[in-house]
């Protein structure tokens, strides 16, 4: 009965998307009524989503810097240690 039910909601509502994509509710799209509101809100989303390159570059890039450094890096010797001369050890008094 459950699986009936659900398969009967599925048609309607099926149904009624194709009913209300007639081409009757189809429009052009036209700015030529457009206001200044709408140019400026258009204007400046482009100018917003623009923006939002500056950051992906900078990750991308160093993304890819790390990459091609992990990937190019010799395994030559291991680190050597520096010693250096005069270097004492000293007590710390409180």
């Amino acid at each position: 009965m459950l699986r009936k039910r659900q398969i009967l909601k599925v048609g309607v509502m099926g149904a009624a998307l194709t009913l209300l994509s007639t081409p009757a509710f189809a429009r052009s799209i036209e700015f030529k009524g457009a206001g200044t509101a709408l140019w400026i809100f258009l204007i400046i989303g482009a100018i917003i989503v623009l923006l939002q390159l500056i950051p992906a570059a900078i990750l991308f890039f160093s993304f890819i810097g790390s990459a091609t450094t992990a990937a190019l890096k010799k395994e030559g010797k291991a680190e050597e240690k520096v010693i250096l001369s005069g270097s004492e050890t000293v007590p710390v008094k409180k």
